[in-house]
């Protein structure tokens, strides 16, 4: 799965941020940051020793590497160690978790059985599927469709926390799974209208693919796609190749791993080896075709890697994510990708259609960053000798361009957890800078540029293909999608208070402990009187200190966070309560603070826990909008 437990992650770097008031920004087309020039590999053997350095400098224990080209395989194999305690050298059928690039065989399977004429991309979910709980209160206008769970519009949360904390090696069917805990599967909007990734839904397709085909769907992959393919080893369950083959998975300083059953097997679940792999990527750069089978029509294939269903796509946006297949731009060329992660394990596959190339990198490692500069080098190298984009430029701004300035905040975040974060640490800023369209987080990142096409639509400045557009949300009205953002126009002061505010709370929550440090060492001298003079300056202290431990408990229980999160533990029950406290204590404070207005004591004191209390108050109503008070990770 993409980034298994992304929603927890999510919280606690933002909580973090917050703190220290940076920006977390998921920008897919980011410009590069200026570097100094680095010397490309000009062939494999450069290039495998460019690898090979970078693993074993950034002790990532293993790397299963594919590269093939219009002339077939490239590079077919491994670097390094399969299992660091038993120094088990990796090779090319050493089995790796390759994550979300799982889903890529819904699609596949769905988009099989769509030319077979026995289903439809337009067919209704609850007339296929009736025994599926999910809530859609849009249902009679716009209900969700097979295409919705493929290209992830159907508005649900992604799933929660104990859905990926469920790991049972018996393991449970399909179904089982989908009835575990469904009450992440509520539309928030109305289905097409954003794009938010969402590990239920591919599970919700494979269903669907179960139903219609009488198989299970795992044995309807293994026909269908593994068997004609030649993935010989590659797997949805722990069997005998991959407890003999398989990788050891490695996080938290490269501790090893337990193998996890994942619930939602057709969104994460298959072990594949390189050699498999390579079979599948072939598959894509051969387009559809398989030892001159055609498994996949051409058409399929290109419907695959077009996003249709949100309103952005409907007037023209080009990148994003299509059927379980998105677009991934590289300098001036654009990928079609699927990556994944698991804990312990990250994979991307990714390929050029318009040059018949392609790669798939697996690592038994959660380094993110070193998995980007491996990424980084082969891109470089695939692409060293293709002819850059050219981008027209030349349209004129006008001022009917210049109403897209502004500031926006997105309104579709993957967890409606997130959201109270989104809404102030992702802030962006649309303006012109010359004929170029700037877009930039208000809280800093790199800025990404577009040339217009319209008022409405515009280019990457890079790969040329159209990557922000205007559109109207049914709910919201005028929105901008980029890429698979969707924002909203807000305003300025909006904006900045909401970041003044946040600074501000940082501030008192630091101050507090230093001052209670302070206060707290003349009151054990006798220099302070007990009472409400103590209160006042008290209560401000302990919110401070309950925010303090939330994040402490997120940061101690992330080291495995299944068992920390997923079932009430004293991580997940300390993290509750304080939060309750939290608010507790801000109530307190200020009601302390106006009953008390009168007490005799340093005016400047009562004032900074004063305000100090009202600051938690204002953050207390916020965080209960958002149903952060009383969070129970494990619910």
């Amino acid at each position: 799965m993409k980034n298994k437990f992304m929603s927890l992650k999510l919280l606690v770097v933002f909580i973090v941020s917050l703190f220290f008031t940076m920006a977390y920004a998921e920008e897919q087309e980011a410009q590069p940051a200026e570097e100094q020039e680095e010397t490309q590999p000009s062939n494999i053997q450069e290039l495998k020793t460019a690898i090979t350095e970078l693993i074993e400098e950034k002790d990532v224990p293993a790397v299963g590497i594919v590269m093939i080209d219009e002339t077939g395989p490239v590079w077919i194999g491994a670097l390094g160690k399969a299992n660091l305690e038993n120094n088990t050298a990796a090779d090319e059928n050493s089995l790796f978790r390759i994550g979300s690039t799982s889903k890529m065989f819904v699609a596949l399977s769905v988009l099989k059985l769509v030319e077979q004429g026995q289903l439809s991309l337009s067919d209704k979910l609850s007339d296929l599927a009736p025994d599926i709980v999910f809530e859609n209160q849009w249902s009679d206008t716009d209900p969700i469709r097979v295409v919705h769970l493929l290209e992830h519009t159907t508005g649900w949360d992604d799933i929660h926390l104990p859905e990926y904390a469920h790991n049972d090696p018996t393991p449970a069917t399909l179904k089982q799974g989908l009835d575990f805990h469904p009450h992440s599967r509520i539309s928030r909007w109305k289905p097409g209208s954003r794009m938010s990734y969402c590990n239920a839904g591919p599970p919700v397709a494979a269903y669907i693919v179960e139903k219609i085909t009488g198989q299970n769907f795992e044995d309807y992959v293994q026909e269908n796609f593994f068997d004609p393919m030649g993935m010989s080893t590659a797997t949805y369950l722990l069997n005998k190749d991959v407890k003999n083959k398989g990788v050891t998975l490695y996080a938290n300083g490269n501790q090893p791993q337990d193998y996890w059953h994942i619930i939602m097997r057709p969104s994460g679940a298959i072990n594949a080896s390189a050699m498999d792999i390579s079979k599948f990527l072939q598959f894509y750069i051969n387009r559809g075709s398989v030892k001159g089978e055609q498994i996949i029509s051409q058409t399929s294939l290109t419907r695959m890697e077009t996003a249709e269903t949100t309103n952005a796509a409907k007037v023209g946006l080009e990148s994003g994510y299509g059927l379980n297949n998105y677009s991934s731009p590289h300098e001036s060329w654009v990928y079609r990708e699927h990556s994944g992660g698991v804990n312990g394990g990250l994979t991307e596959l990714a390929y050029l259609p318009s040059a018949n190339l392609g790669h798939v990198i697996m690592i038994n490692s959660v380094d993110g960053s070193t998995f980007r500069a491996i990424s980084k080098l082969i891109r470089n190298y695939e692409t060293r000798n293709l002819p850059a984009v050219t981008v027209n430029h030349d349209i004129d701004v006008t001022s009917e361009h210049k109403k897209i300035e502004g500031l926006y905040y997105p309104i579709n975040s993957r967890q409606e957890l997130s959201y109270f974060i989104d809404r102030i640490a992702n802030v962006q800023r649309l303006w012109f800078d010359g004929n170029k369209l700037v877009r930039k987080g208000l809280l800093g990142g790199e800025p990404v540029y577009y040339y217009p096409v319209s008022a409405d639509l515009y280019r990457s400045e890079l790969t040329g293909s159209i990557s922000l557009s205007k559109a109207i949300d049914p709910l919201a009205g005028e929105v901008v999608h980029a890429n698979n953002m969707v924002l909203l126009p807000t305003s300025s002061i909006a904006a900045y208070t909401q970041l003044i505010i946040a600074g501000l709370w940082v501030f008192v929550m630091l101050s507090s402990v230093l001052f209670g440090l302070v206060w707290g060492i003349r009151k054990f001298r006798g220099q302070i009187p007990a009472g409400a003079t103590i209160k006042i300056r008290l209560w401000p202290l302990l919110a401070s200190l309950s925010i303090m431990l939330l994040v402490f408990l997120f940061i101690q229980g992330g080291s495995d966070p299944f068992a920390a999160f997923g079932v009430p533990s004293i991580f997940s029950v300390g993290i509750m309560l304080s939060t309750f406290s939290f608010a507790l204590f801000s109530v307190l404070g200020v009601y302390t603070s106006v009953k008390e207005r009168s007490t005799k004591m340093n005016r400047a004191t009562y004032w900074y826990s004063t305000v100090s209390s009202f600051v938690h108050l204002i953050v207390t109503v916020y965080l209960l909008s958002f149903g952060v008070i009383g969070l129970m990770l494990w619910a």
